[in-house]
């Protein structure tokens, strides 16, 4: 009798689960890529970095420094402003833009800043007006513009990380797994916006090659950086740019001797790790927003990488905990010195080359 009871309990349980599933499910899962092996041991380095403008940064997402200004700093924070520091070490609320979306920020030639913010699509910021550059793409909307970058003759290369899920959610596209990315070229002559490369797996970080031999693409869902020829005989063939990063990139930038540093986020837990493994334990997680958030709070560290013009892997600092700065998003090498966005902190971190060894 007792087990009859329990049996139907259990039954019910189910039953009750399954619906929920079918109405409540937002994702549409595909198996996640294999994580990549540890190759790296944790060295903590970044946890000797210099912590500017905390408290009074939200989240500053993505960091420019401006070499031509003296080493003035930019970034956009969720209170919807563009801040930046001088270089006495003051700050200014420069531009306000509103919103909780600004992400990728890239100077201009013409001396504006361009932006991208994930609700609005690609901005142009200037002393007295914002103007929205691109919000669609050859008919469809553009959902979670990420990161731009523009090159000498004005084309600004940008990715839309998801064409199912905004910044809001971008956690949801993640763990779906579905790649729907894409790196998108807006054209300044025309003003319009068309599409370089799709099925990109959350396309995030672009930046382009010292020459402006090729783009890369940063796909933070197949821990790996694709890249768009723009000369020689490969014009206009995609090809790898490095593959099996020890985690997943976020943002890139290129660096003053031609490398490239990538922001990569810790994405793994054994939580994270085991909700990942199969699409349905993504279909039940995805299905409670509590439960995504705590499983995602088991996720910790910072680390940024540095990879050659070639995309070989150079160098790794980290922050294995996060003990001192989590979740990087971006990394910017200026004058000897690093600079660290993160949507995890409340200040940019400024770390010395020179504090660190090779390796």
């Amino acid at each position: 009798m007792a087990l009859g009871v329990i049996g139907t309990a259990v039954l019910a349980v189910v039953v009750s689960l399954a619906f929920h599933l079918v109405l409540n499910c937002p994702i549409q899962p595909v198996p996640s890529p294999p994580a990549p092996a540890a190759r790296y041991p944790p060295n903590n380095l970044l946890q000797g970095l210099e912590k500017l403008g905390e408290p009074r940064l939200m989240a500053p997402e993505d960091v420019y420094v401006d070499a031509a200004a003296g080493g003035t700093l930019y970034t956009a924070t969720r209170d919807g402003w563009l801040q930046r520091m001088h270089p006495n070490g003051s700050w200014e609320h420069w531009r306000f833009v509103g919103g909780t979306g600004l992400l990728g920020i890239t100077p201009s030639a013409d001396g504006s800043m361009i932006v991208c913010d994930a609700d609005k699509g690609l901005l142009r910021v200037e002393e007295e007006r914002v103007t929205i550059l691109a919000s669609t793409v050859q008919g469809s909307r553009i959902r979670f513009a990420d990161a731009a970058v523009e090159a000498a003759d004005g084309t600004v290369y940008f990715s839309d990380a998801s064409t199912r899920f905004g910044f809001d959610q971008w956690v949801l596209a993640y763990i779906e797994s579905r790649p729907t990315g894409r790196l998108l070229k807006y054209d300044p002559r025309t003003g319009q916006a068309s599409v370089a490369l799709d099925n990109l797996a959350f396309a995030n970080g672009v930046a382009l090659s010292r020459d402006e031999a090729f783009v890369v693409v940063c796909e933070s869902g197949g821990f790996r950086c694709s890249k768009l020829w723009l000369k020689g005989d490969k014009a206009g063939q995609p090809d790898t740019f490095v593959q099996d990063l020890p985690g997943c990139p976020d943002n890139i930038r290129l660096a003053p001797d031609g490398s490239f540093w990538i922001a990569i986020h810790q994405l793994r837990s054994p939580w994270l790790d085991l909700v990942t493994r199969w699409t349905w334990t993504k279909r039940v997680v995805a299905s409670f927003p509590k439960l995504v958030d705590r499983v995602m709070a088991t996720a910790k560290g910072a680390m940024v990488v540095q990879v050659s013009e070639n995309g070989d892997i150079i160098r790794v600092l980290d922050d294995s905990q996060g003990e001192v700065i989590n979740f990087v998003t971006s990394v910017t090498e200026h004058n000897g010195d690093l600079y660290f966005g993160s949507l995890s902190t409340n200040f940019v971190g400024k770390l010395s080359l020179a504090k660190v060894s090779q390796g």
